[in-house]
């Protein structure tokens, strides 16, 4: 299956050209319980293979198997995930010697004529691998954001040039029943189906998510002091962590600045506000006289604005500048809940999405991390609310 061993290629060596400008110190340390090492993300991307694909050859390391397993319960035991940063051991060389062998007894596997399937659990392994690439960008840009010199993972003059600041516009989403949820060619997770009609009241949504020169106007405007704007749990938690701004915002004598992957930069108004958590970006949105959309809303006029568009191979960087597509995540007010007909698949690989349908809402969109060609109108993400070390922002909605 040529094509197929051509995609599980180039998915394995992005993530590795991904680790490489890490060292092994970089690689094994966990800066906090919801990130993860990049060394366990190396180790667990190929264990899913080796775990979902090749059970039935002898395990590269039996002691593996527990290690690097995630939180399938069904598969056995698993190393408690707030101390993956403890794993100083197998080394980081050990884990790429495992990633190599993996690959050679998949890229036998893939030689072969496939069922459907096996087909489509290693398109699952490459969509999950490529989640935690994203995964791994964002990790490590929180661990190095600890570091009180504030060091860059690439060198500052690798940033893009920021795209100029579009004008806001409100795009209509018209009132009446709609179909969402992935339907047809193509792969989509299991969260993303059955599709499905949904009622519309009517509304707009903004052409752009909001940017940082807005989100700075609630900050100075004492946004973060005032609780009127704050769901009643929000309230609390941005007292209980003291909260002024968003993270990785800092003042400084020449100004604020925004610690990024490249460093610390100078904070752009231009670039999509980000880094916040659900209770930031609806105080946000109630301020400013809107909402957060429905995820029903979302994808409508996403679906819609897409169709206007001339066709692109992706989504990734971003889409055209007057639509603001596919630079952060988005928020939406939509708590992450099963479809109509939504079934878990039988075995281990049932536990993928559907045994986390509680407590954590909807985002949408895809951002500048996701690898090209893996976010589309249908992808749910979910978090909860208070997550925000993720590539998080927010488009409004009325």
């Amino acid at each position: 299956m040529p094509d197929l061993l051509q995609r599980f290629d180039a998915v394995r060596q992005r993530t590795l050209r991904l680790a490489a400008p890490l060292s092994a110190e970089d690689a094994c340390v966990q800066s906090m319980p919801d990130a993860s090492p990049a060394k366990w993300h190396l180790a667990h991307t190929t264990w899913f293979f080796e775990t979902f694909l090749l059970a039935h050859e002898p395990p590269f390391d039996p002691d593996f198997r527990v290690l690097f397993n995630s939180y399938y319960q069904q598969v056995g035991e698993r190393h408690p995930r707030a101390q993956r940063g403890l794993l100083t051991r197998p080394s980081l060389a050990r884990v790429l010697d495992y990633r190599a062998a993996v690959d050679a007894r998949m890229q036998a596997l893939l030689t072969r004529e496939l069922r459907a399937p096996l087909t489509e659990r290693v398109e699952l392994g490459l969509q999950h691998e490529q989640q935690h690439q994203e995964l791994l960008l964002t990790d490590i840009k929180h661990l190095l954001s600890c570091h009180p010199l504030w060091p860059a993972y690439e060198a500052p003059n690798a940033a893009p040039e920021p795209a100029p600041e579009t004008e806001l516009r409100w795009l209509p989403v018209p009132r009446g029943v709609h179909e969402i949820g992935h339907a047809g060619e193509g792969f989509a997770f299991d969260n993303e189906r059955p599709r499905h009609a949904v009622f519309l009241p009517g509304s707009e949504i903004a052409s752009r998510p909001v940017n940082s020169r807005e989100f700075l106007s609630f900050v100075e405007a004492g946004g973060y002091s005032q609780p009127q704007w704050w769901l009643a749990e929000g309230w609390d938690w941005r007292c209980a962590q003291r909260l002024e701004h968003p993270w990785y915002w800092r003042r400084s004598d020449a100004g604020w600045q925004e610690f990024t992957l490249y460093g610390a930069l100078p904070l752009l108004g231009s670039r999509p506000v980000c880094h916040l958590s659900y209770y930031e970006a609806d105080a946000y949105a109630r301020w400013a006289g809107a909402r957060l959309p429905t995820e029903a809303e979302w994808e409508h006029a996403w679906t819609d604005a897409m169709a206007r568009l001339p066709a692109r191979e992706t989504l990734h960087p971003a889409a055209p500048a007057d639509e603001g597509l596919g630079q952060v995540w988005e928020w939406t007010q939509s708590a992450y809940a099963p479809y109509p007909g939504f079934r878990v698949a039988d075995g281990a690989i049932g536990e993928y999405n559907g045994k986390f349908m509680v407590n954590q809402y909807v985002l949408r969109g895809g951002s500048c991390l996701t690898p090209p060609g893996h976010a589309r109108a249908t992808y749910r993400n979910f978090f909860p609310a208070s997550a925000r070390w993720q590539m998080t922002g927010l488009r409004l909605a009325r």
